[in-house]
């Protein structure tokens, strides 16, 4: 694997053309995945140095759990593999954003499409309650992952 670049300047940073990723104090690096064809919001992850790299090598989605403290390829329980059509990485290179094809029509674990299947309800003051915006799942989870608690959630 290619190692990235170090970061010298900001000129090379913002204006560049080399890859020099910056990682937060836990050697992340924040991911949004939208997918490729609708600009839908997927998912949020984070990867490591070595899931960045991976995912540059493969072209496929690679991301660091930090619940479970592991590497990740994403479908690769599942088989709703991101195919990655698209990678960019924001200005100052502290962020990457993934435009991915999956196969079949969901992306999170949980069944839904989308990571991002509920809504949160603005000016309703103190008590808010969440509003499902995806009525309908796309697959059953325990029969893709089992009856074991998820591991993604602490």
């Amino acid at each position: 694997m290619s190692e990235f670049a170090q970061r010298v300047s900001i000129e090379q940073v913002e204006e560049g053309t080399e890859l020099a990723p910056k990682f937060d104090e836990h050697g992340l690096i924040a991911c949004i995945t939208t997918d490729y064809k609708s600009g839908e919001v997927l998912m949020l992850g984070y990867m490591n140095a070595e899931a960045l790299q991976k995912t540059i090598a493969t072209g496929e989605a690679h991301y660091w759990s930090r619940s479970r403290q592991v590497l990740w390829h994403k479908g690769a329980t599942s088989g709703l593999v991101q195919t990655v059509r698209e990678m960019r990485i924001d200005d100052d290179q502290d962020a990457v954003w993934l435009r991915v094809e999956i196969p079949g029509d969901a992306s999170c674990h949980v069944g839904y499409r989308s990571c991002f299947y509920r809504s949160v309800p603005t000016g309703s003051g103190d008590n808010v309650t969440l509003n499902f915006e995806e009525d309908e799942k796309s697959f059953d989870p325990k029969q893709v992952y089992g009856d074991a608690p998820n591991p993604t959630i602490l």
